[in-house]
């Protein structure tokens, strides 16, 4: 029977990835109506009148009437949708907002999901990933097992009011399609419970049920906390690695973080090229991209899924009025800070990732970090794309694993000069770490052309400065200030000590 039912989501598939390969190749169309669409919905909304909507006919109009948002900018707006307000920022009422957690003056942030934006959005780049898979895995067999869900929880947000709002995975969960149920581990009891300390204890003991165990074929979820998921599994059950207790296992979808720096311990947990990798970037405002072809480190841009897009040049992040480009104005190679108007009312809102454009035919791309995680406090412009890329390098060469990192600048004093600490937690040290020290800074060296400049014969920037922390060190300092979950990432770069001094100050180093 479940061999009957993976070979229609089969068919079914085929059929769909001719609609993906339209809008591949009708790209700028594709948002353009996306675009008129949005326009159309909005125009008798507060935010619409306010912004002359009924009056925008072209992109440029939009550009002249809509200035750049950010989230402070939008929270008052936000907070009346929560209250059960209509028609704000987006039409009707909105009775779902994602918790994110971000770099804003507020704990978190919540982001709306509207009706629309949940099944145009968030739905649709789950079934255009899995159409990919499919197509890039003939013999893939995913429905005729199970799928692990690591998802966050929800909650209510206050008493007589429809409104929930949780992790953007637990939005997802709890409104899942019923056709895609019956394929879900484990039960809802267990994903939506709110600690994460004992979710992760009976999700484990799910995990390897002998059972349940066999049919696992797929699991999701951000790097950090799949490999503590794993970690927990193989100390319950004694096992070597995660394909002794999943068999049949055949793909693993992640985001959030770059998975590059793990991919040594990934290939100690799967030790299978048939375990198949897929990039998603699937954030708390939309779902954005998906990886297109097996064997590239890029994701297609999703264009027809209720979001209409802008990138502003590096040239111009912290110009208060910046100019943003659209789709046929974008370059190959340059960092774009991501501007997004969506079917949930962000209008023009800036979500903080940066990208760059792998490719225009068809639109690929990477996240390259975030505006507000890089190291440029000597002109060196290091964004997380290149420290990743550095340190995962450097751990092939010289057979070490890092489980966790954070960088921050070391300022001039006197007459010194600056640099960089790298605050570096190992699951497998390197046998000379002195010498990890200076392969590193030079396979940063080779990355970033900028930050070789400032090197150059040490005569702006001294080598790099790798301290080792201890285990457990960065999991116990994101529990400590609160951001325990699957949900929370580390910060890989600040242009300030902040982090570094609070994780130092943590382990007593400082």
């Amino acid at each position: 029977m479940r061999s009957f039912v993976n070979s229609a989501f089969n068919w079914y598939y085929k059929m769909r990835y001719k609609e993906i390969e339209h809008i591949i190749n009708n790209p700028h169309e594709a948002q353009s109506q996306v675009f008129k669409s949005l326009i159309e919905a909005a125009k008798h909304t507060e935010w619409g009148k306010k912004h002359g909507f009924s009056s925008i006919r072209t992109p440029k109009d939009f550009q002249n009437n809509v200035p750049v948002q950010d989230y402070e900018s939008l929270k008052p707006y936000i907070k009346r949708m929560m209250d059960g307000e209509k028609d704000v920022l987006w039409h009707g009422q909105v009775e779902m907002f994602s918790k994110s957690s971000g770099t804003t003056s507020d704990k978190s942030k919540f982001i709306p999901v509207s009706q629309q934006n949940f099944k145009d959005c968030h739905i649709r780049g789950t079934w255009d990933t899995m159409t990919i898979i499919y197509d890039q895995i003939p013999d893939c067999s995913i429905f005729s097992g199970k799928n692990f869900i690591m998802a966050g929880n929800h909650s209510v947000y206050k008493p007589g009011l429809k409104t929930i709002y949780g992790d953007v995975s637990a939005l997802m969960v709890k409104n899942m399609p019923k056709i895609a149920r019956p394929f879900m581990e484990p039960d809802f009891d267990i994903v939506f419970r709110d600690d994460w300390e004992s979710k992760i204890k009976l999700m484990v003991e799910v995990a390897c049920k002998p059972d349940i165990g066999p049919m696992i074929k797929m699991v999701g979820g951000v790097p950090t906390w799949t490999i503590v998921f794993f970690r927990h599994i193989l100390e319950h059950s004694g096992k070597s690695n995660m394909l002794e207790v999943w068999p049949n296992f055949e793909v693993y979808i992640h985001g959030g973080v770059n998975i590059e720096p793990y991919r040594k311990q990934f290939a100690r947990f799967l030790p299978s090229d048939k375990v198949k990798y897929f990039e998603v970037y699937n954030a708390s405002e939309g779902y954005f991209g998906t990886k297109l072809n097996l064997n590239d480190d890029d994701m297609l841009l999703l264009l027809n899924n209720g979001v209409y897009y802008e990138f502003i040049p590096m040239d111009q992040w912290n110009d208060p009025n910046p100019k943003a480009l659209t789709l046929e104005e974008v370059e190959v190679g340059k960092n774009y800070a991501l501007l997004i108007s969506t079917n949930a009312g962000l209008w023009r809102y800036l979500i903080g990732d940066t990208i760059t454009f792998t490719s225009t035919n068809p639109y690929k791309i990477k996240i390259t970090g975030r505006t507000k995680q890089f190291v440029n406090a000597f002109g060196e412009e290091v964004m997380v794309s290149n420290t990743d890329k550095a340190i995962a390098e450097a751990c092939t060469e010289m057979n070490a694993i890092v489980s966790e990192y954070t960088v921050a600048p070391i300022y001039f004093k006197n007459s010194g000069k600056g640099g960089h600490e790298w605050l570096v937690e190992f699951e497998k040290a390197p046998n000379d770490l002195k010498a990890f020290n200076s392969l590193l800074d030079r396979k940063l060296q080779m990355i970033n052309s900028d930050y070789e400049a400032k090197r150059y014969k040490d005569m702006a920037l001294n080598e790099l400065r790798l301290r080792p922390l201890p285990k457990g060190t960065f999991m116990g300092w994101m529990k400590h200030r609160g951001k325990f979950g699957n949900q929370n990432k580390v910060p890989r770069l600040a242009n300030n000590r902040q982090y570094v001094d609070e994780i130092l100050n943590f382990v007593g180093q400082e």
